[in-house]
């Protein structure tokens, strides 16, 4: 069954395609408009870039899943006035407006999406066949479910948490002796008069009062949090509670009042102390819940999903704080991996848990968007400003980087979800701290953000504290450890003050040059690590077509570009 699974936000939508259980390819829709964090509804440009990558058209799909997000109004079930209304409104050339459609569901007063939803009239007006099934996911339920479907476990507490969506703003599900049970967060929920209870909102809240942007910016509040005291975390902890039943409470009536308390807690403090403050509030409630349930349940493995498990400092806490086994966190933890979670959605739902179950794999990599090998050395040759250097890639990238270059690895597919992972990747030697405020001049990225580092497979445990906990979660960029600390003053680049560092793993087999190249650094420098930083300007999504890395080159972004094929510079 060729399946097209969508996520239609308000911001960070996406789109996948599934060959069956396989999953084909996958794409933000950002990577496409070329804004931050894009999200409008419906992601067509992502639709279409899957689509385009599988060999399929529109009509070739059998099955849509999506969550229960922005749709517009014309694809709702209307009144007879409003169909009237809809009529003369696209006469004018004015289209309706955009409806959320779980919260369509509540003001109508069913959990049965569909019974809203005029599947008929969507399928046919954008090119789809009549008999394609239409399916809609529950937005927790597509966070949680990726993070079970890539591992092999036979028991796990899946736990997920974000702002807020189908009315909830976390879930709890267990999977144990071949059963998958949800004890909060699913549709029994969605139609519940609940009080807003997101931690994960009044972190969004203390983004923006340290002065950035809501729902974008709170990763730079994690690694700001390193360099300030905690000293408003108990007053703002007051405010949230885990209760006798393990379900996290508060008072507030709504995001508005959390607001406003945010507000008047963090009123006159500096940003490094609400940094901090707010951290470690998420940390000692999340442990406290996450603790509840794999206590109650006496499983060993935890997967992770929703925007606030993009906090790698909290999921370090876990991982080394719990009786575990393994940890996993998709690598999309956030609403753009919502598509993904979608379409295994649908697949649970169409076959069962025991057929679903017997589907799993182990992720290799996230390489799911469009490879463009055949065409980018023909954009960079055809630059003006741009050569071609003479020699191998591998070679001449390595030797580059060993004098002291910052380079961009533009490799093969990209990378899906937040993290750049080796194909568009800038890269650079650890060894000087001074490269730290190099790149972020170029970048324009906040100088205390942390830069990250990789290293092959058979080097991690050396350099990091890499355990069976963190590994699988560590090849995604998805966790921080500690730094040996023999090895802090040789890779300061990459070490952050607290003395941890965000490793993205390497193997051979699933991005040769990428490895091969930090091979080579390794055996000329000694040094087993290098940097790795999304290949981007701040503000910018990671680059994707040929074009986008070529303009980055002729800008003094980076030094040089290597590809498959050759190595390019100014």
């Amino acid at each position: 069954m060729r399946i097209l699974a969508f996520h239609p936000g308000a911001h960070d939508s996406s789109a996948a395609v599934f060959d069956d259980y396989r999953l084909v390819a996958a794409v933000q829709e950002e990577r496409l408009t070329r804004i931050k964090g894009s999200g409008d509804g419906i992601p067509w440009l992502a639709i279409d870039e899957v689509l385009r990558i599988a060999g399929w058209t529109r009509r070739d799909v059998d099955a849509v899943a999506s969550t229960r997000a922005f749709y517009p109004s014309i694809y709702l079930r209307p009144s007879l006035f409003k169909e009237i209304d809809y009529a003369v409104r696209r006469w004018r050339g004015k289209e309706p407006g955009l409806r959320e459609m779980w919260r369509e569901c509540q003001r109508r007063g069913t959990t049965d999406t569909n019974a809203i939803f005029s599947a008929a009239r969507f399928l046919d007006a954008n090119g789809f066949r009549a008999d394609a099934q239409l399916f809609f996911a529950n937005h927790h339920a597509a966070h949680a479910l990726p993070a079970l479907f890539f591992t092999d476990w036979q028991d796990a507490l899946l736990f997920t948490a974000d702002g807020i969506g189908d009315n909830v703003s976390y879930s709890i599900r267990t999977l144990k002796n071949g059963a998958l049970d949800c004890h909060f967060g699913d549709d029994r929920d969605l139609l519940r008069s609940l009080n807003a209870n997101s931690i994960g909102q009044a972190y969004s809240f203390a983004t923006a009062l340290c002065g950035f942007r809501k729902l974008r910016h709170e990763g730079k509040l994690t690694g700001l949090a390193a360099y300030g005291e905690p000293t408003l975390a108990a007053e703002i902890a007051r405010r949230f509670r885990v209760g006798p039943d393990g379900l996290i409470a508060t008072d507030f009536p709504g995001e508005v009042e959390i607001g406003d308390e945010m507000a008047r807690i963090c009123a006159g403090a500096a940003r490094e102390t609400i940094a901090a403050s707010i951290q470690k509030a998420t940390e000692d409630l999340m442990l406290e819940a996450v603790r509840y349930w794999i206590d109650r349940h006496k499983v060993r493995h935890l997967g992770l999903g929703g925007g606030l498990f993009a906090n790698v400092r909290l999921n370090r806490l876990l991982a080394e704080s719990l009786p575990l086994d393994e940890v996993f966190v998709f690598p999309a933890m956030g609403d753009d991996g919502l598509c993904v979670g979608a379409g295994l959605s649908f697949l649970l739902a169409r076959d069962g848990l025991g057929v679903w179950l017997g589907k799993r794999y182990r992720l290799d990599s996230v390489y799911l968007g469009r490879d463009f090998d055949r065409d980018i050395d023909i954009a960079l040759g055809a630059t003006a400003g741009l050569r071609r250097h003479a020699g191998a890639p591998i070679e001449g990238a390595v030797e580059r980087i060993a004098a002291g270059q910052v380079g961009a690895a533009y490799l093969g597919r990209m990378e899906f979800g937040p993290r750049a992972l080796g194909a568009r990747s800038i890269i650079a030697s650890p060894a000087d701290h001074a490269i730290n405020d190099d790149l972020n001049h170029r970048l324009e990225r906040s100088e205390f953000m942390p830069f990250a580092p990789y290293v092959l497979d058979e080097d991690a445990d050396k350099v990091f504290e890499i355990t069976p906990v963190n590994r699988y979660a560590a090849r995604f960029m998805t966790i921080t450890c500690g730094v040996r600390p023999e090895w802090r003053t040789k890779i300061p680049a990459v070490v952050h003050v607290d003395g941890t560092a965000r490793p993205q793993i390497v193997r051979a087999s699933e991005n040769p040059t990428y490895a091969a190249i930090m091979r080579g650094f390794r055996d000329k420098s000694g040094l087993p690590v290098l940097v790795n930083t999304s290949f981007n300007v701040h503000e910018e999504p990671i680059v994707n077509a040929p074009a986008e890395c070529a303009r980055a080159l002729v800008d003094g972004r980076i030094d040089f570009v290597v590809t498959e094929q050759a190595v390019y510079g100014r």
